[in-house]
């Protein structure tokens, strides 16, 4: 790989890895529900803004808003929103650990979607692993070691609708020819309308006005929602598809290394083991057979990101 595509895959990986550091602090004066629309606002409107300058627009068509609506609601709207609830009184590194079990639920949901018709060895030893790995970090028989009960159910359902939603935008959205940008733009949009409808009934709390928290939830929202979707397009768009996975376990890695670092967190021996189950897992589930010709992964929105996948 070429420096640019270093540099690229480090900046983005810095970027998505510190969501939730910035989740976490945000959390300190934001409800959940504030936190998120402002996130989805700003990031709509940074990347609406590119999109605009590079001469794209919106789809049109029923059809496609309906099964972008699905989207935001799966990708958006509901993951970011357990995820920040749940770092309320959990960890930000095992939310970051815990958000790379997402392939293992995106399979999940091809299979339900038939869009994967057959589970390869591979992907077989692929669930199991991370499985195992996901009730290590989890811990049941030691609560207290990685949050409480709340946070990390909070998160694994957060991983869940991320893992549906990658899968919903592989059956619905991909290979319809629209950019990736626009898809993104679109979607982050109608999540941004899903918050203000439940905004009534989930962000009228008193905000705590701290300037950590209004930093960090403006970063949230312009650099790592809106600016990182154009590095990540720049960066399957130049480098290719299979570089840009790459970022899943670099940003994971970053985000642990952050926790620690800035919030103090303490992370046990089954977490770390944890940790590399899942991502050993990943590896395992994105591994596409010798003897098939290798699809375009769909480009989704985990916590970090924004389109599909962006």
């Amino acid at each position: 790989m070429s420096r640019a595509t270093y540099a690229r895959l480090a900046a983005l990986s810095l970027i998505w890895g510190s969501v939730f550091l910035w989740i976490k602090i945000s959390g300190y004066g934001f409800s959940p529900a504030q936190m998120v629309l402002i996130r989805l606002a700003l990031g709509a409107a940074v990347i609406l803004a590119i999109a605009r300058a590079k001469g794209l627009r919106l789809p049109r068509g029923a059809s496609i808003w309906g099964h972008i609506t699905v989207a935001a609601l799966l990708g958006n709207a509901i993951p970011w929103t357990l995820y920040a609830e749940g770092e309320r009184t959990g960890s930000s590194g095992v939310a970051a650990v815990v958000n790379g079990s997402a392939p293992i639920w995106t399979l999940a949901a091809a299979l339900l979607l038939t869009t994967e018709r057959r589970v390869t060895g591979a992907k077989a030893a692929g669930v199991l692993l991370g499985l195992a790995g996901t009730a290590l970090i989890a811990s049941p028989w030691n609560g207290a070691g990685t949050g409480s009960g709340s946070s990390i159910l909070c998160f694994f359902l957060g991983s869940i609708s991320f893992g549906a939603s990658f899968a919903y935008m592989g059956k619905f959205l991909v290979g319809r020819g629209i950019p990736p940008l626009v898809l993104a733009g679109g979607q982050l949009t109608v999540a941004t309308g899903i918050l203000v409808v439940a905004f009534p009934f989930l962000g009228l709390q008193a905000v705590t006005w701290r300037t950590d928290s209004v930093i960090s939830v403006i970063i949230l929202g312009v650099v790592c929602t809106g600016a990182a979707a154009l590095l990540n397009f720049e960066l399957i768009i130049k480098d290719g598809a299979t570089v840009a996975s790459t970022v899943t376990y670099l940003m994971t890695a970053v985000a642990v290394v952050l926790g620690a670092l800035v919030l103090d967190e303490p992370l046990g021996w089954t977490v770390w083991v944890g940790a590399a189950a899942v991502l050993a897992a990943t590896g395992l589930l994105r591994r596409k057979p010798r003897t098939e010709p290798a699809p375009v992964e769909p480009v989704a929105p985990r916590v970090g990101s924004t389109t599909a996948e962006s």
